[in-house]
C-alpha cells in the first residue's frame, strides 16, 4: 500500500497488534514516543512529520486504562499542533464502553470519554464491538463500529469438532439477542441462562436500602416519639403529601439460575461482547455441565483477565475460551492452555485502507446483523 498521506502511531496498550496492522498494510509504525517523567506526568513525542497527513493512532483500553485514554488525547492534540490533516482513533476495546446509564447519583462515563475524544481532535473512531450499538451517539465525530463475529463464527465452523452438535448459550437474557443471531447462521440450537449464579449479596441489599431513604423514597419520614408528644409551643401545621401515596412496586427478585434449551449430551458455546469478570462464566460453564453438556466453550470479543484468571480458568469446567486479540493478554495464555485468540488485526487494517482511500465501508458489514 502507497503509505503517503497517512501516518499510523501507536501509543503504549498494545505495539504488538499496531505491528500486525502495520504488516497488513505494508507499513511501517510511525515514530513517537509517549513516556512518563518523574512526576508520572505523560510526556509525547511525535518524531517525525505529520503535516498534511491523515494520522491514525492505535490505542486500546487495557489495564491501565485510565493512562491509555490520556495517552490518546495527548497523542491527538500534539498531532492537531503540528498541522496533520486529520486524526483518526483506532481503538479496538473503547474504554468506558459498558458504562452507558447513569446510576444514582452518578455520572455517564462514556459520554465524557466521547466528548474528551472529540474534543481532542479527532475526527474519527473506528472500533469493535460497542457493548451498546446506541452509545455510538456519544460521539459528535464520525464512527465505525466494526464486528468480530464473521472470525468467530468462522472459527466454531473451522476448530470446534462435530459443531452440527453445539447449541449457542446466552450467559443471560441481556445477551440472549447475539446468541440467537449466532444460532440462526450456524444452524445450531439456542439456549439462555436464567437466575442468578452468585449468593444473595445481603450487604449490597441493605446498601441500596439506606439510599432508597436518603433518596426520599420514604417520605414523608415516620414521625419520631418526640414529635407524637403534645406540647403547647409545638405548631399545629404538618406535612402533607400532594394526594395519595404512590404505590409501591414489589422489589425484583431472581431465581436460582436454571438453563432455558436442552444442552444435554451437546457442546454448549457461550458468547459474549466481553470477558471482564470469569467468575460469571466459570459459574455457567458448571451449571452447563450439571445439566449435561459435554463439552463448554466460551468466546468473547474483548479478553480483559485479571491476573488470577488464568489459575481460575484451568481449574474451572471450561474447555476453551476464545477471544480476539483486541486486548493484549499474552502474560494470561502462556499461563494457560485453554486460551485461545483469533486475530483481527485484518479487520482494522482494511477498515484503515478503505477509510484512506474513501472507500465503502458496506463491504465489512456483509451478513452481520445489528444483533452482533
Amino acid at each position: 500500500m502507497d503509505q503517503r498521506g497517512m501516518v499510523l502511531l501507536a501509543g503504549n496498550s498494545h505495539p504488538a497488534l499496531a505491528e500486525l496492522i502495520a504488516k497488513h498494510l505494508e507499513i511501517n509504525v510511525g515514530s513517537s514516543l509517549v513516556y512518563y517523567n518523574t512526576t508520572r506526568e505523560i510526556q509525547v513525542e511525535i518524531q517525525e512529520s505529520v503535516r498534511g497527513k491523515d494520522v491514525y493512532i492505535l490505542q486500546t483500553g487495557a489495564k491501565d486504562v485510565n493512562n491509555s485514554i490520556f495517552e490518546l488525547l495527548m497523542m491527538a492534540d500534539a498531532c492537531k499542533r503540528i498541522s496533520c490533516k486529520n486524526i483518526i482513533g483506532v481503538l479496538p476495546y473503547l474504554p468506558y464502553s459498558h458504562q452507558t446509564k447513569m446510576r444514582r447519583r452518578g455520572n455517564i462515563s462514556l459520554k465524557l470519554v466521547a466528548e474528551m475524544i472529540c474534543k481532542a481532535g479527532l475526527s474519527h473512531v473506528i472500533t469493535l464491538d460497542l457493548h451498546s450499538k446506541e452509545s455510538q451517539g456519544f460521539f459528535s465525530c464520525r464512527m465505525d463500529n466494526l464486528r468480530a463475529s464473521p472470525f468467530f463464527l468462522q472459527y466454531i465452523v473451522d476448530s470446534v469438532p462435530n459443531y452440527n452438535n453445539a447449541v449457542i448459550v446466552a450467559k443471560n437474557p441481556m445477551t440472549a439477542r447475539r446468541a440467537t443471531s449466532y444460532a440462526e447462521r450456524l444452524r445450531l440450537g439456542f439456549a439462555v441462562i436464567h437466575g442468578v449464579l452468585q449468593e444473595h449479596d445481603n450487604e449490597n441489599d441493605a446498601r441500596a436500602d439506606e439510599w432508597a431513604i436518603q433518596d426520599g423514597r420514604g417520605s414523608p419520614p415516620p414521625a419520631s416519639p418526640a414529635d407524637k408528644e403534645p406540647s403547647a409551643t409545638k405548631s399545629r401545621m404538618f406535612t402533607m403529601g400532594v394526594g395519595p401515596m404512590l404505590p409501591n412496586a414489589p422489589p425484583k427478585e431472581k431465581p436460582p439460575a436454571s438453563v432455558v434449551g436442552d444442552v444435554s449430551g451437546r457442546i454448549a458455546i457461550i458468547v459474549d461482547d466481553m470477558i471482564d469478570d470469569v467468575k460469571s462464566f466459570i459459574d455457567a460453564a458448571t451449571l452447563l455441565k450439571e445439566n449435561g453438556a459435554v463439552k463448554v466453550y466460551a468466546m468473547a470479543t474483548h479478553g480483559i483477565f485479571t491476573t488470577d484468571a488464568a489459575r481460575m480458568l484451568n481449574a474451572s469446567q471450561l474447555d476453551e475460551i476464545v477471544v480476539t486479540n483486541s486486548n493484549p493478554h499474552e502474560t494470561q495464555k502462556a499461563e494457560s492452555t485453554r486460551i485461545n485468540t483469533v486475530d483481527i488485526s485484518i479487520l482494522l487494517a482494511e477498515a484503515i485502507r478503505r477509510i484512506h482511500n474513501n472507500e465503502s465501508m458496506s463491504h465489512l458489514f456483509k451478513n452481520v446483523t445489528m444483533e452482533d
